[in-house]
């Protein structure tokens, strides 16, 4: 991996742009930089293509910035109480994304916007390349991937996490999804304040929606359960919808879909520590929810069960969206039940690895989630 002020002066090349605006991802990128080529073990395809990764994230925020240099009214979009969703991985939120995305008056962030938020949709004319080239990777991804596309659903104009965003500012869970860089991690999880990167993704998504009528956002990463009061910074009318299922479910899930992304890129994947990895990431991220919600004064958390959702999904749509206090349409309700149909269809089961696998004792992982699942339990009892 080349040192990061190369791959800086990479992207300053590629656009032919100098500013990246506010100097709060330098350390995330040094300290990631340093990680990958420490501790990642790369194939040289690998390096290659997250290298590539990251100078498309720095030139993305190059293009941002100027994009605000020349039209500064962009600053002045309104980002109101945006509806955001998080829990546990493998909870049911990834579903419940591609559901809300069928809302109309509704907005969510779309695979292509967040691979390339640079120009604003708005300003394109006819239809967009980024589109069909998004369209093209889900599709390769689809052929060569078929058991990661089996654990997660995927759609070129479909929602995605906001992972990419806070990725602008080189703070952001998926970069440990995509190699073993154990430093990042730790930094990430113990020291790092994520305000500036959520403050950029509200900054990306004022572009996004600029000329453009603006309607309530719809935005989704169970990485947010870890940094909520980083995230109440930049979002502090935000609301949330948090699913929910058995933490002992979860877990080896998670960590078998990093086994699964991360062998793209190294031929040396360690399934122990991807197991560690997850058990304390979302132990730690599951406390700090719970704090975080024990302040929650002013009722901004809405609870789904798993099994609810399973059995019943537009019903607890339409549950959630009386809570939030908006309507249902007929339109709405056909394309959900239209998402939901298609892709029960061709829903695929999935077998994961035993836990061992990971070194993932259940029992030992059970007490860690002891205070949250019994407070689950009374979140979604009806």
């Amino acid at each position: 991996m080349a040192p990061h002020h190369d791959l800086i002066e990479a992207a300053r090349t590629q656009t032919g742009l100098d500013d990246f605006g506010d100097d709060s991802f330098r350390e995330g990128l040094e300290r990631l930089v340093r990680s990958l080529h420490a501790e990642a073990r790369l194939h040289t395809a690998g390096q290659e293509t997250l290298r590539g990764l990251i100078v498309n994230l720095l030139a993305q925020r190059l293009q941002v910035e100027d994009w605000y240099r020349r039209h500064p009214e962009i600053d002045d979009e309104p980002v109101e109480r945006p509806l955001i969703g998080l829990g546990l991985p493998r909870t049911g939120s990834t579903a419940l994304s591609f559901l809300l995305a069928e809302d109309p008056g509704a907005r969510s962030l779309s695979r292509w916007e967040a691979e390339k938020p640079c120009p604003p949709p708005s300003t394109v004319s006819g239809s967009d390349a980024r589109i069909e080239r998004s369209r093209a990777v889900v599709e390769r991804e689809k052929r060569e991937e078929k058991r990661r596309r089996a654990l997660v659903p995927a759609s070129a104009t479909g929602p995605t996490e906001c992972l990419s965003l806070l990725a602008l500012d080189f703070k952001s869970q998926m970069f440990q999804g995509l190699a073993l860089v154990p430093s990042y991690s730790s930094w990430l999880l113990h020291e790092a304040d994520l305000t500036s990167a959520y403050r950029y993704e509200r900054r990306v998504l004022k572009l996004l929606q600029w000329g453009r009528p603006p309607r309530p956002w719809r935005l989704k990463s169970p990485a947010h359960l870890l940094f909520l009061d980083h995230l109440d910074r930049a979002f502090p009318d935000a609301r949330f919808v948090m699913t929910h299922r058995d933490p002992t479910e979860v877990i080896v899930s998670a960590a078998d879909l990093c086994a699964e992304i991360t062998r793209r890129y190294s031929d040396d994947v360690d399934p122990h520590y991807l197991g560690a990895l997850n058990v304390e990431h979302w132990s730690v991220g599951m406390e700090r929810a719970l704090a975080f919600r024990d302040r929650d004064t002013g009722g901004r958390f809405h609870d789904i069960d798993f099994r609810a959702m399973q059995s019943d999904p537009i019903g607890e749509v339409r549950r959630l969206y009386a809570w939030l206090g908006e309507p249902v349409t007929e339109a709405f309700e056909t394309g959900m039940d239209r998402w939901w149909q298609e892709n029960a269809a061709r829903r695929e089961p999935n077998v994961h690895p035993e836990p061992a696998a990971f070194g993932i004792d259940p029992d030992r992982v059970r007490p860690l989630f002891a205070g949250y699942t019994a407070r689950a339990a009374r979140w979604t009892a009806r």
